[in-house]
């Protein structure tokens, strides 16, 4: 089986892994239809697909118009389901505007998709943020569910969705439960989107980086293109062992490690620590990293790009590409969030 002339449906598909994805399915041969409304603070930029947008079609509405949608659902072979929002700080700040985007939203979209292909292949984008604190390491997909934000909860609600309605029968749905992914296309302007987001950001400006905590917090960072294969193998997966599937990064590194690594790639700059914020102590998990086997027993394959050739690759990317991603005289994170409310009238109002 192949992706070649394959009609697929990628929600989100302007934001990072999207648009990566995108890149990836286009070049497989697949007829590509993008549904992303660029919402503010979610990360899409139309730069992302700059190199295909002539072979691909975009649908510049939120998937809970879900009549605007119906003929792109109605002819997929594949629904790549990743749209939402990640930042989990600014679920604690404005977690009804998380609840819209990462709950209401999917309940329609996947309401949608039962009527207009019912029985369609749907790969959602979960996240390892529901697990919350980990009780052992590496983490596996037998862990106690317990989110410690708001993202979390609404995160694992979407995931539940996908998962019942696969039960019964009315999707066949595989929920991708990612670790930090990192890469080219990712959102550096935007503040909360994760810390390599942030690091990155600092690096490709100049600036030194600061680590909370003592930076001996585990993480194993996953590069996109790794994720996009994974995403590119459940797409295709002939036979669903397991609904919900951990996604991770090949080596679990340090915080402090991870920190001078960017530092000493992106030009000998210095790495410090500090306590944690009041606002990120609440929320932080610790250690994480993934147990990936059962990814590997349902697909055969394991992602496999080290940290240290993942972030030379973004770097170069971003070094050529920066003044569309961040204005380098002014590298501030520029949230302009829009208030939750407006969001809630769209969401809840707008023609199902």
């Amino acid at each position: 089986m192949s992706y070649r002339n394959a009609s697929v449906v990628i929600t989100g598909g302007l934001g990072f892994i999207g648009s990566n994805l995108a890149l990836r399915l286009a070049k497989e041969g697949a007829q590509v239809t993008i549904i992303d409304p660029l919402i503010t603070g979610c990360g899409g930029n139309e730069h992302n697909v700059a190199t295909i947008r002539d072979a691909i079609e975009v649908i510049p509405h939120d998937i809970s118009e879900t009549k605007r949608l119906a003929g792109a659902i109605r002819g997929a072979k594949v629904i790549f389901n990743l749209a939402g929002e990640i930042s989990h700080i600014h679920s604690m700040e404005f977690p009804e505007r998380d609840l819209l985007i990462n709950t209401v939203a999917q309940l329609r979209f996947l309401q949608a998709c039962v009527t207009y292909n019912p029985g369609v292949r749907v790969v959602y984008a979960g996240t390892r943020q529901v697990y919350g604190r980990p009780d052992y390491l590496p983490m596996d997909e037998r862990h106690p569910v317990r989110p410690v934000d708001f993202n979390g909860v609404h995160k694992y609600a979407a995931n539940m969705y996908h998962d019942m309605l696969s039960r019964s029968g009315q999707i066949d749905g595989i929920v991708l439960r990612l670790t930090n992914v990192y890469g080219p296309r990712m959102s550096l302007a935007i503040p909360c989107q994760g810390f390599l987001s942030t690091f990155l950001r600092l690096v490709l400006t100049g600036q030194n980086l600061e680590v909370f905590g003592d930076g001996r917090q585990l993480r194993d960072p996953i590069y996109v293109d790794d994720a996009v294969e994974a995403f590119v193998r459940a797409g295709l997966a002939a036979t669903v062992e397991q609904r919900t599937i951990n996604v991770g990064g090949p080596q679990a590194l340090s915080l402090l490690d991870i920190a001078k690594t960017c530092a000493r790639l992106a030009g000998d700059l210095t790495v410090s620590t500090r306590p944690f914020p009041e606002d990120r102590a609440m929320i932080d998990i610790g250690s994480y990293s993934t147990d990936t086997s059962q990814f590997e027993r349902s697909f055969g394959w394991k992602p496999s790009i080290t940290f240290e050739q993942g972030l030379a690759a973004t770097l170069s990317y971003y070094r050529a590409e920066l003044p569309h991603y961040l204005d380098p005289n002014d590298p501030r994170p520029n949230c302009g969030l829009p208030e939750h409310k407006g969001i809630q009238h769209r969401l809840l109002y707008s023609a199902v």
